[in-house]
């Protein structure tokens, strides 16, 4: 049977956020493994301890805790004791920071010290994208200039950590002798220097090449947003791992749509005639020309809503609407015959404004848009 948590950190269940950090602290002192080398028991009490905080630091999961015990988290979480070293140093870097020397994992003798990965710079690039693209989705091949490890560079161990990627100190403190790491300042943690490389190449062995990448551009992607294609930055020396390259999106104007989201709007200009005779109008959509239909008696402001021919969802989650925003167009000159047909029309009655209910006012439409 699983030991009580709060039996474990030494407190009671109305303990403040604030005493069970206390609290873990001074559990995460006394078990440390450099104070306790090749003490088990010691060990196990080290994991239990953070094993507790971490349920107990949450709100959520200590309340979970506190309504159904260990059973809370059987069949995944910490059930069973699930955290290993790596979980403990990684989670919980801000306890220990200080009175171990940064609180890193890799920072404490015996569990995961060592040398580190070392990876490349990230490059970053800018995509301009139409309309178009981005609706359907596209693949660009661009071309990038990346540093690479020069042909003919080779590695050797770093003599000042030996090939750890790291320095270790033994340092006396109130707490007794505390051992301390910190990355080595000679290979910067790769535990590797350069034996020899092409006399073209910079100092840690590279060269800056032009490769065309291929990059899978998702339908959907919005002005500012950054993809990421793993591997394609600069590399790192010796036996690191290339950085990533981050793609910015830069959305292009389109002539005659404007976005808003995934909706899609087109301001559709109509004649006096048109809007009272009714009329077939081509406009434009994302995936090409379509034709609608102008009922007769028609008003200006109307908003005519076709439905998914806007911008598909990047999550996957169906397509915006294509908002046609109706405007009758009124002459700004008129011929003489004209003018006295107006003067005519002024005063017959269909011609008088007869908003009904479905002519909503401007404000409406607006509402409606959005609803």
């Amino acid at each position: 049977m699983k030991q009580d948590y709060y039996e474990i950190l030494g407190i009671s269940k109305g303990a403040t956020t604030a005493e069970i950090k206390k609290a873990y602290r001074k559990k995460a002192i006394e078990f440390h493994p450099d104070k306790n080398p090749g003490d088990e028991k010691a060990e196990e009490m080290f994991k239990k301890a953070a094993e507790a905080y971490e349920v107990l630091s949450d709100p959520n999961k200590r309340s979970r805790y506190d309504q159904f015990g260990h059973q809370a988290f059987e069949g995944g979480g910490f059930g069973g004791g699930g955290m290993n070293m790596e979980d403990i140093f990684s989670q919980f870097g801000d306890i220990f920071g200080g009175a171990f020397g940064g609180g890193g994992f890799g920072g404490f003798s015996g569990f995961g010290g060592g040398r580190r990965t070392v990876k490349g710079s990230n490059l970053r690039i800018r995509v301009q994208l139409t309309l178009e693209e981005i609706a359907n989705g596209v693949e660009k091949k661009i071309k990038v200039k990346r540093k690479k490890v020069a042909q003919g560079t080779t590695y050797t161990t770093c003599g000042t950590c030996n090939g750890q990627g790291q320095v270790t100190r033994i340092q006396n403190t109130i707490l007794g002798r505390m051992q301390t790491s910190a990355t080595c300042s000679t290979c910067g943690g790769s535990g590797q220097v350069i034996e020899k490389k092409p006399a073209n190449a910079d100092a840690q062995g590279m060269l800056v090449s032009e490769e065309t990448v291929s990059i899978k551009i998702p339908a959907g992607v919005v002005d500012g947003m950054q993809l990421k294609v793993s591997g394609k930055g600069n590399d790192a020396p010796g036996n690191g791992i290339a950085g990533d390259l981050l793609v910015a999106i830069e959305e292009k104007p389109h002539p005659t749509l404007q976005r808003e989201g995934d909706n899609l709007h087109y301001d559709l200009y109509i004649s006096f005639s048109e809007a009272a005779l009714g009329a077939s109008k081509e406009i434009d959509t994302v995936t090409g020309k379509v034709r609608i239909k102008i009922e007769s008696g028609t008003q200006s402001g109307k908003i005519l809503r076709l439905r998914s021919k806007g911008i598909p969802s990047v999550n996957g989650y169906g397509a915006g609407d294509l908002l046609v925003h109706i405007n009758v167009w009124t002459p700004k000159s008129l011929s003489k015959e004209q003018r006295e047909f107006f003067e005519k029309m002024e005063k017959d009655d269909h011609f008088q404004p007869k908003p009904e209910k479905e002519d909503k006012s401007f404000f409406e439409k607006v509402k409606d848009m959005f609803s």
